[in-house]
Protein backbone atom coordinates (compact mmCIF):
# COMPACT_ATOMS: atom_id res chain seq x y z
CA UNK A 1 0.00 0.00 0.00
CA UNK A 2 1.33 3.47 -0.45
CA UNK A 3 2.27 5.30 2.47
CA UNK A 4 0.38 8.99 2.58
CA UNK A 5 1.95 12.04 3.83
CA UNK A 6 -0.06 14.04 6.03
CA UNK A 7 -2.43 16.84 4.87
CA UNK A 8 -0.71 19.82 3.20
CA UNK A 9 -0.76 22.28 0.68
CA UNK A 10 0.66 19.97 -1.82
CA UNK A 11 -1.75 17.18 -1.18
CA UNK A 12 -4.17 16.49 -4.03
CA UNK A 13 -6.23 13.51 -3.35
CA UNK A 14 -8.09 13.61 0.27
CA UNK A 15 -9.07 9.57 1.34
CA UNK A 16 -11.02 8.76 4.08
CA UNK A 17 -14.57 7.69 5.21
CA UNK A 18 -18.21 8.78 4.51
CA UNK A 19 -21.13 9.32 7.58
CA UNK A 20 -21.79 5.41 5.98
CA UNK A 21 -18.04 4.29 6.42
CA UNK A 22 -17.93 3.92 2.98
CA UNK A 23 -14.42 4.28 2.16
CA UNK A 24 -13.50 7.40 -1.03
CA UNK A 25 -11.24 9.53 -2.88
CA UNK A 26 -11.61 12.97 -3.44
CA UNK A 27 -9.59 15.23 -5.66
CA UNK A 28 -9.69 18.64 -3.81
CA UNK A 29 -10.76 20.55 -6.77
CA UNK A 30 -14.18 18.66 -6.69
CA UNK A 31 -13.01 16.69 -10.46
CA UNK A 32 -12.42 13.22 -9.62
CA UNK A 33 -13.41 10.88 -6.84
CA UNK A 34 -14.85 7.77 -6.15
CA UNK A 35 -16.52 5.30 -3.76
CA UNK A 36 -14.27 2.07 -2.73
CA UNK A 37 -14.78 -1.12 -0.73
CA UNK A 38 -11.77 -0.59 1.01
CA UNK A 39 -8.92 2.13 2.45
CA UNK A 40 -6.19 0.28 0.02
CA UNK A 41 -8.33 0.77 -3.06
CA UNK A 42 -9.11 4.52 -2.37
CA UNK A 43 -5.61 5.12 -1.87
CA UNK A 44 -4.13 2.98 -4.62
CA UNK A 45 -6.53 4.84 -6.84
CA UNK A 46 -5.45 8.22 -5.96
CA UNK A 47 -2.16 7.53 -5.88
CA UNK A 48 -2.61 6.13 -9.73
CA UNK A 49 -4.29 9.57 -10.40
CA UNK A 50 -1.21 11.11 -9.06
CA UNK A 51 1.46 9.70 -10.88
CA UNK A 52 2.21 8.00 -7.12
CA UNK A 53 3.50 11.54 -5.87
CA UNK A 54 3.74 10.50 -1.70
CA UNK A 55 3.04 14.16 -0.64
CA UNK A 56 -0.20 14.03 -3.29
CA UNK A 57 -2.58 12.07 -0.82
CA UNK A 58 -3.78 12.75 2.54
CA UNK A 59 -5.69 10.71 4.79
CA UNK A 60 -8.78 12.32 6.60
CA UNK A 61 -9.05 11.51 10.14
CA UNK A 62 -12.15 13.22 10.01
CA UNK A 63 -15.65 12.15 7.86
CA UNK A 64 -16.11 13.19 4.47
CA UNK A 65 -18.48 13.18 1.78
CA UNK A 66 -18.05 12.55 -2.25
CA UNK A 67 -20.28 15.55 -3.94
CA UNK A 68 -22.00 14.22 -6.96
Amino acid sequence: MQVVAPAGETARFIVGQDPEGHWVAIEIHGRAGGLFRSREAAVDYAADETDHRPDAVSLSAERIELQL
